[in-house]
């Protein structure tokens, strides 16, 4: 018998005055505060916030996956 599984999938924006990377653990943190059984990610957006002629922060949107318990 195979094993089945339903994934849910929610979107999040993390940002971050260091880096890309830091933006997405912000919003995986922030993911797994709330849903259970967090498995994969895709980076589906980044930008960055500019002030004075600079970059400020960026912002990465990710699309989480996570499993529905039975």
């Amino acid at each position: 018998m195979l094993d089945s599984h339903a994934y849910g999938k929610l979107e999040i924006t993390g940002s971050s005055k260091n880096s890309i990377e830091e933006a997405v653990q912000t919003a995986i943190k922030k993911a797994a505060e709330k849903v259970k059984n967090l498995r994969w990610f895709e980076v589906i957006e980044t930008r960055g916030y500019i002030e004075n002629n600079a970059v400020s922060y960026w912002q990465v949107t990710v699309k989480i996956g996570y499993n529905l318990e039975d």
